[in-house]
């Protein structure tokens, strides 16, 4: 028979509970479980996993930020599912649950400098208060688009899609390619971002219903998006920038500080940009 291990009180125990802004909604079956109080243990990050977040390869293409959250919250079954509106959310409450509530961040002015401590349980209820979602885009009185948030897998796929096209345009300025390759590698990252650009709006529409009946198939959704008139390519386009822009990390407003203004900071209150990259949040 196994023993009782007597080092179980030294093991990790929950630092913080979180609601997610989503409330579960936008989560595949079975890719999460919500306890009946609607707020999920978020457990201090391991050395192992403060390791995993060092190794660029998995963090270029997620899955770093995957196994954390999944160790780190066991209620999250698969964090690929994540939806956008609960990500920061819960970097934020990793972040606290395995450093404390203060986070210092270098704020610039001009050629000035300074490090601020900015309070992650104030930022967090900041985000949890100001996000919202309006998922239905009406285009005119025959067609209706029902929209739904990003998944972690999305995003992912879409930082690596553009950061490979960013490196083939690259060639563009190469003095060694000739003028014909240019004009092939131009036309060709251009196509990948044009893919990119309807495959990424193609993950954002749920169902799209309108006089002649509705629709949830993806591959209907890619062409129609494929062939759509300009105009009502716009309309779900703009929807879905201005959601985006409403529930991203707004900056932080403070009040200026004696060090800022003995620096020369002359107005009240300053900006505070907030940066969720992990290679530098999570130190």
């Amino acid at each position: 028979m196994n023993s009782p291990n007597p080092l179980t009180m030294f093991m990790r125990q929950p630092k913080i509970y979180i609601r997610l802004p989503s409330g579960g909604q936008f989560w595949p079956e079975g890719s999460i479980d919500i306890p009946e109080t609607g707020e999920l243990p978020v457990f201090s990050m391991t050395a192992n996993d403060e390791l995993m977040l060092k190794v660029p390869d998995a963090l270029m293409n997620g899955q770093a930020i995957v196994d954390v959250v999944q160790h780190c919250i066991p209620n999250i079954k698969n964090a690929w599912h994540i939806p956008s509106l609960d990500l920061d959310i819960i970097l934020i409450a990793l972040r606290i649950a395995t450093y404390g509530e203060m986070m210092t961040t270098p704020v610039k002015f001009g050629n000035l400098e300074l490090d601020y401590q900015i309070d992650l349980r104030r930022l967090m209820d900041q985000q949890m208060s100001s996000i919202t979602w309006d998922g239905t885009v009406s285009v005119g009185d025959n067609l209706t688009v029902f929209v739904r948030p990003l998944t972690y897998k999305n995003i992912t796929e879409l930082a690596l899609q553009t950061f490979e096209t960013q490196k083939i345009l690259q060639v563009v300025n190469d003095d060694k390619v000739s003028d014909e390759q240019k004009v092939a590698v131009f036309k060709d990252s251009f196509k990948k971002l044009s893919d990119a650009t309807i495959g990424t709006m193609g993950h954002s529409i749920e169902r799209i219903e309108s006089i002649n009946g509705s629709t949830s198939d993806s591959k209907h959704i890619n062409e129609f998006l494929s062939n759509v008139d300009k105009e009502i390519f716009n309309i779900i386009q703009k929807h879905l920038d201005q959601l985006k822009e409403s529930n991203s990390i707004k900056p932080m407003i403070i009040q200026t500080t004696d060090a800022m203004r003995e620096h020369g900071v002359t107005t009240d209150t300053v900006e505070i940009p907030i940066t969720f990259d992990p290679s530098t949040f999570f130190v």
